[in-house]
């Protein structure tokens, strides 16, 4: 066997690699002779079969398998030696095709993009601010008195409804005069302005009081859920038999009990901790974009020019699909990517590379606990169908790589965090929300709604 380089410009490689008849041959013969004590044939006792017979039922079925055993040795061999690790999938073809025939050489070109040599970048030479954010008395106070509306009741007023009010309602709904199915309820607390139901029903009982007739008029939406109703305009008659006012609950022990704390300072406790989690998770996003700027800024490689198409392509069919969100298929004309496509897959290139590279020279690694509660998180969605997700994921590796590789980038990033010089300044509320609007703002000038670069691990 034989492999000799044919090409060798920047990251792309070429080579042929040369299978001889003879080797083609002997492996197959290898193969007889592996299967031989195991095969029955008639007139033959069990491991008896003369080979020049075995050669004859099994030999075209073996070659082929040799064929790709050989190539595949080859190949792993070169890999192994080179160092190389393919950017995609190399491109594998065969000379001669389908008129090569027994007897002869196969020669096989191998094509592919060689992911590029990154050095280790120096990371104690990046300087980056955290933004740490206490939670005052002000946003603890704002949150209870938030909680307290959420946990408010509703009193029986006098006079007209308004928005937020409550409307206590008899309705039926009719279709060209013949009331449908699901239309009609008896004793219904409606809050007024909520959108609870559908568009334009809500606005036309503002200003209704107990005792009155009120018809209401509405279409359904043209993509409601049940076909027979979806764009059809309906009339229903409703009774309104109470209006109620909403009352906050009372910021007390009693509201701290209902929320599962054991009195109304443990809760301030509980609430104040859960909002400096949120200020350090949203400072966190912004300490990471800054990083990601400038690792992009001061780390340079060449770029698989196949892994930047693949991602400017992708970039390119998903904000289509966002502009054109009623086409749900791919049945669409060829969408070409621009350059502002281009300059944002070249940015998640080489971030990922990057960041994966920075995992592989330190080991950083996803767990089976990680993964678990990645997938746990996940499963939450499909409420009554966990199971069934759980199975799903474990058969699909495509979805397994899609959960592991925020962990795995979170996790690198954390270890950058580790090395670099972090500096931390104490902020208030608003300037963090300055700073997540700046970065959000950047994003979409960037390219819309695409997402945010996710490592490949290699």
């Amino acid at each position: 066997m034989q492999v000799t380089e044919t090409l060798n410009e920047g990251l792309k490689r070429g080579y042929k690699i040369t299978v001889t008849a003879g080797e083609l041959e002997a492996k197959v013969n290898e193969k007889l002779a592996e299967a031989q004590p195991e095969v029955e044939m008639k007139g033959f006792r069990k491991g008896k079969v003369p080979m020049n017979l075995l050669k004859k039922q099994f030999g075209q079925r073996l070659l082929g398998e040799a064929m790709q055993d050989s190539v595949d040795g080859a190949m792993q061999s070169h890999f192994e030696e080179s160092g190389d690790r393919p950017a995609m999938q190399p491109k594998v073809e065969m000379q001669g095709g389908e008129a090569w025939k027994e007897g002869d050489d196969v020669v096989v070109e191998m094509s592919y993009e060689a992911l590029p040599e990154i050095g280790e970048p120096d990371l104690s030479g990046i300087k980056l601010e955290r933004l740490v954010v206490k939670a005052d008395e002000a946003a603890v106070t704002e949150a209870l008195e938030n909680l307290a509306k959420s946990a408010q009741n509703f009193e029986t007023k006098k006079g007209a409804a308004k928005s937020g009010d409550q409307v206590v309602i008899d309705f039926t709904g009719r279709i060209d005069g013949e009331a449908f199915e699901g239309g009609a309820a008896e004793d219904f607390p409606l809050t007024l302005g909520t959108g609870q139901f559908i568009p334009g029903f809500e606005e036309q009982l503002i200003g209704v009081k107990a005792g009155d007739e009120k018809e209401v008029t509405v279409s359904f939406p043209a993509e409601y859920g049940a076909e027979n109703l979806a764009g059809k305009e309906a009339v229903f008659a409703c009774t309104v038999k109470e209006v109620k006012a909403a009352k906050p609950a009372k910021i007390d022990d009693d509201l701290a009990k209902n929320y599962g704390a054991d009195d109304l300072e443990s809760f301030k406790t509980q609430i104040r901790e859960r909002l400096e989690a949120e200020y350090s998770q949203a400072a966190r996003s912004v300490l990471k974009r800054a990083l990601l700027d400038a690792l992009d800024e001061t780390v340079h490689f060449d770029l698989p020019q196949s892994l930047v198409d693949a991602e400017a392509g992708q970039i390119a069919h998903q904000l289509w699909h966002d502009e054109n969100p009623e086409v749900q298929g791919h049945d669409h004309p060829q969408i070409e990517p621009t350059e502002e496509h281009r300059k944002l897959a070249e940015r998640r290139v080489k971030l990922g590379l990057l960041l994966a590279e920075i995992g592989r020279k330190n080991e950083v690694e996803v767990t089976d606990a990680e993964m678990t509660q990645a997938v746990m998180n996940q499963a939450r969605q499909y409420r009554g169908q966990e199971r069934e997700f759980f199975e799903f994921v474990q058969k699909n590796a495509q979805v397994q790589q899609q959960l592991r590789a925020p962990i795995f980038e979170d996790k690198v990033v954390d270890l950058i965090f580790e090395r670099a010089e972090v500096t931390e300044r104490e902020v208030g509320k608003d300037e963090l929300q300055k700073a997540i609007e700046a970065m959000e703002e950047d994003e979409t000038a960037a390219a819309a709604t695409a997402p945010e670069a996710t490592p490949a691990e290699n």
